[in-house]
């Protein structure tokens, strides 16, 4: 699974609106639930705080990746988000993120599809210059096309 099969452009945001941790949650899940790939965005909402309570999704390094395996999901997903200002997302450094993606997957889905993502994703993070290209994106497009890299 490509990280470029999961995503488009409607899933891509290139100025999250949201102050807090749970705004941004809020706002990547509704653009999820306007592409139609959640079955119930409630119990969505509910997988991905119940994971939070596990460890903060707050990775390091400025990036957050919320996410859940569930039955709320239609179909394998990332949504993709920045945000200049940096919010507080309780990460492992302590430093707040600006760089959010948020996995869906599906609970009936491959058993491993959601770790593959991450996988794929973490890797690529790690790379200080990856991630200055996608804080500087200045179209989805270019989102689009950083991410097909992985």
């Amino acid at each position: 699974m490509k990280i470029t099969d999961i995503i488009n452009k409607d899933l891509i945001s290139l100025e999250l609106s949201g102050n807090t941790k749970q705004s941004i949650i809020s706002e990547m899940i509704g653009m999820l639930k306007a592409q139609g790939l959640l079955n119930n965005e409630a119990e969505f909402e509910k997988a991905i705080y119940a994971r939070e309570e596990v460890s903060s999704t707050g990775i390091g390094m400025g990036i957050a990746i919320p996410h859940a395996k569930t039955d709320a999901v239609k179909t394998p997903s990332l949504v993709f988000g920045l945000k200049k200002q940096a919010v507080d997302w309780e990460s492992i450094d302590d430093e707040p993120a600006n760089l959010f993606f948020m996995i869906a997957v599906p609970e009936a889905s491959a058993s491993n599809d959601h770790l593959v993502i991450l996988t794929q994703l973490s890797r690529k993070l790690i790379d200080d210059e990856f991630r200055e290209k996608l804080m500087n994106a200045s179209s989805k497009e270019e989102v689009l096309e950083l991410l097909g890299t992985i």
